[in-house]
């Protein structure tokens, strides 16, 4: 019994004494690191410093550009210089572009200058708001002499251009056009892009929000892609207001769900091909499969791009029992829901 005991301490002994090492150990390596760290992010050359030119091209992700800054001796390690863009939540913000940094810099003064942004004659940005039609970009980066009007419509007309690239066309329907696929963002590119590079690119960030967002929250409703984008497309349309966007989607989906007409102006809007402040009755008689007024379900394709929010909501509709709603006239942007048809015409837009 005593012979147990004695063996019980040596044991406690030992394990206590292993534990302090791997303490020590743990302490010494984070020490270690910690000094590595220190000496990774000062300067490379304090006493002979030298400018050195390089260039950032456009789309580099943060490890891309941690090789081209050790390839060039700015810094003494690619994972330290991804680690201080995590401390400083700057990996989404270095920008492409042409750069003369100095050998005399810290590894935070070049994250720094590299989010200022360089100076580069040879990139230019461009914005497609939400909402835009396809024509609508044509015109835009017409107007900005990116593209040329008609080459770019040519190349948006059918999803056959470009569907090799991007997999999620295939779910569309034959002959589709891109329209509602070009995600609206700012974007970077060289001035002397082509229509197919800038459309690529464009879709490239549709792909994006795609597989970040939209790829795990189909199970929710019983739709297509295409038919997810569609009342997205509609729901941006239709909303001015974000607070609204879930619940312009509840209207639609209850509207769906019940074979009753979406009635969306905007559907007309975009068969009219102008955005009218309010339809005729001509108007919303007007033969045409876009025509929800007419037609039940939604269209066969979108009638815009919708943004990210959109298509938030229209995976997402709120859990309400509304049918109808009509727009405030107190400069808002707001709405009215209404349950019935009796309470929808009855509602004072004044307030």
């Amino acid at each position: 019994m005593i012979g147990t005991k004695k063996l019980n301490r040596r044991k406690y002994k030992k394990l206590k004494i292993g534990l302090i090492l791997i303490i020590l150990v743990f302490i010494l390596t984070a020490g270690m690191a910690m000094s590595y760290y220190n000496k990774a992010i000062l300067p490379m050359e304090v006493e002979n410093p030298k400018d050195i030119s390089l260039e950032i091209p456009l789309g580099s992700t943060s490890k891309e550009i941690a090789k081209i800054l050790e390839d060039n001796g700015l810094i003494r390690n690619e994972l330290i210089f991804r680690i201080a863009l995590k401390k400083k939540n700057a990996e989404s913000s270095l920008k492409a572009g042409s750069y003369v940094l100095n050998t005399s810099m810290s590894l935070y003064e070049i994250i720094d200058s590299l989010s200022r942004g360089g100076k580069n004659n040879n990139v230019v940005k461009f914005t497609i708001p939400e909402g835009y039609e396809l024509k609508d970009m044509a015109k835009k980066l017409s107007d900005e002499g990116l593209v040329d009007f008609d080459r770019f419509m040519d190349l948006v007309s059918d999803k056959a251009n470009f569907e090799d690239k991007f997999p999620f066309l295939k779910e569309l329907n034959k002959g589709q056009s891109l329209e509602g696929y070009l995600f609206p963002a700012t974007y970077e590119i060289y001035v002397d892009s082509t229509e197919e590079e800038i459309i690529e690119k464009m879709l490239s960030k549709f792909q994006q929000e795609y597989e970040e967002i939209l790829k795990e929250e189909m199970n929710k409703v019983d739709m297509t892609l295409n038919e997810v984008v569609t009342l997205a497309s509609i729901i941006e349309r239709e909303a001015k207001r974000d607070d609204e966007r879930h619940l312009i989607s509840g209207v639609f989906h209850n509207r769906l769900r019940i074979n009753m007409p979406l009635q969306s102006c905007a559907t007309v809007q975009y068969v009219l091909g102008e955005r009218k402040e309010n339809l005729s009755r001509e108007d919303v008689q007007i033969d045409s499969i876009y025509n929800t007024y007419i037609h039940s379900g939604l269209p066969p394709t979108p009638i815009a791009s919708p943004g990210e929010k959109s298509l938030i909501a229209a995976l997402n509709p709120a859990d309400v029992d509304y049918l109808y709603f009509r727009a405030k006239e107190d400069g808002s942007g707001g709405h009215i829901f209404s349950v019935t048809y009796e309470e929808h015409i009855n509602a004072d837009p004044s307030k």
